[in-house]
């Protein structure tokens, strides 16, 4: 008996062993599935009283969403040739990215940029993929009567990416343009995260099945250096697309492609062209 009730404590103590990790394991993800936007979604709040330093032809906007309200910015020109419609990455506010408002204006393109919920002066949080691509149609809606006839340019940079080619399923615009866009962000999480169930992800974001379904031009741009989305994703997107042409810029990372004349000429030259 005594030899027994040894096997039966050994037996216990390896139970307790192997059910340790997986209980801590099973709690890390039940934290990811409920805290993923904390990791998605780093927005940079203003106070209400921020004033943009944006010039004169530069209009603050907010338009009016179920449950929130966003902010958003407007370049407009005396007669532009269309407006770029700029769905920006996941970190910052519209005060670190509504900064090359000259690029725009040489191009005689406006420029509107919004801010997704929480994010600068916008009100509320994001909470679902639905509700985001909602509020991206809800701005669209806002500015588009304005521009019945222009040349319409659709442009996503990384998270921005995959809600511009959603839209741009819908619109069809003039030009698409994707700026280190991800096939999904499903393929995303499995390179960094590879420990983490494709079924957890709530943001699928799948770039590579809409890219199909967009029947106008698309301009893929993506830094060689770029180590957080991999050009391989650009490269894997230009297959699917008859209508895509990449731009590789073999110097630039992910967040410093502005910073070369190759992005920048690439795609003045994509402006010109419409």
């Amino acid at each position: 008996h005594r030899h027994a009730r040894r096997r039966m404590r050994a037996m216990k103590l390896a139970l307790l062993v192997l059910a340790l990790p997986l209980a801590l394991y099973l709690a890390l993800l039940a934290l990811l599935w409920w805290g993923q936007e904390r990791l998605i979604f780093q927005g940079t709040p203003l106070p209400p009283n921020f004033r943009f330093d944006v010039g004169p032809d530069v209009h603050e906007r907010f338009i009016d969403v179920p449950g929130g309200r966003l902010s958003a910015l407007h370049l407009q020109l005396p007669a532009p040739k269309g407006v770029v419609f700029f769905l920006h990455g996941n970190a910052g506010n519209l005060a670190s990215w509504f900064v090359n408002a000259d690029y725009y204006r040489r191009a005689n393109f406006d420029l509107f940029m919004i801010d997704y919920r929480g994010y600068g002066k916008s009100s509320g949080r994001v909470e679902s993929q639905a509700q985001l691509e909602a509020d991206v149609r809800a701005a669209w809606a806002a500015v588009a009567p304005r521009y019945t006839g222009r040349r319409i340019v659709i442009y996503g940079r990384s998270l921005g990416s995959g809600l511009a080619a959603g839209l741009a399923v819908e619109l069809q615009p003039d030009l698409t343009v994707l700026v280190s866009p991800y096939t999904s962000f499903g393929a995303l999480a499995r390179e960094h995260y590879r420990w983490v169930p494709a079924a957890l992800l709530r943001y699928p974001l799948a770039t590579d099945q809409l890219l199909p379904r967009v029947n106008s031009p698309v301009l893929l741009v993506h830094g060689g250096r770029d180590t957080l989305i991999p050009p391989s994703h650009s490269q894997r997107l230009a297959a699917l697309s008859p209508q895509a042409r990449l731009l590789l810029v073999p110097e630039a990372g992910h967040n410093d492609l502005q910073d070369f004349k190759l992005y920048l000429d690439g795609l003045r030259a994509a402006l010109d062209g419409l």
